[in-house]
């Protein structure tokens, strides 16, 4: 069943985040989400066939949370670089915020999900960052020689692996702060005019 307005659909994926992020998504039940949101069981059932059903729509649900964070602080920035600094700042807090999660996410698609559907949950962010590289363009801000909407993925996993690689895998060579420089310096080194 597609997203609902009365808020269930929501509630069920917010408590499915937490308890799992608690307990584990082995040791979760669907009964532990369905307490946790004041839901009865059937209604789980109306949106999701099973537990393994909530993985690629908590994705979904952390990508959109990321998207949106991004979009509202980059409101009214013109410059591409501000705009990358955002992108970059949000991606490290969420990863920070949502860790293991984000590590559920990436093993549970990787197991049962093709990685069509891990396309097509990032397409709306994709999308985005090719409007604002576009811009970025046409106000002679980065290199009018690239496939857009390659770069546009390229800098989004750079980003995304960067923030996982020092907030998962704790492999923090630097400080936070000069860690997210260096990234931002890297980007900027390949897109700047």
């Amino acid at each position: 069943m597609a997203k609902n307005s009365d808020g269930k659909y929501n509630k069920i994926l917010a408590s499915a985040i937490d308890v799992i992020s608690e307990k584990g998504f082995e040791k979760t039940s669907v009964s532990d989400v369905v307490k946790k949101a004041g839901i009865a069981q059937g209604t789980f059932y109306l949106y999701f066939s099973s537990k393994n059903a909530l993985i690629p729509a908590i994705a979904d649900n952390l990508l959109t949370i990321t998207l949106e964070r991004i979009k509202e602080k980059s409101q009214g920035e013109e410059n591409f670089w501000d705009i990358l600094a955002i992108i970059i700042d949000e991606t490290f807090s969420i990863t920070d915020t949502y860790r293991d999660v984000i590590v559920l996410c990436y093993s549970g698609l990787a197991i049962d999900y093709s990685m069509e559907k891990w396309e097509s949950i990032y397409q709306p962010y994709y999308l985005w960052l090719e409007s604002i590289m576009e811009k970025a363009i046409q106000n002679n801000e980065i290199i009018a020689d690239i496939q857009v909407g390659w770069t546009a993925r390229t800098v989004i996993n750079v980003i995304e692996n960067a923030a996982e690689r020092f907030l998962i895998s704790n492999a923090q060579d630097d400080t936070l702060e000069v860690f997210k420089i260096e990234i931002f310096n890297f980007i900027k080194r390949s897109l700047a005019k």
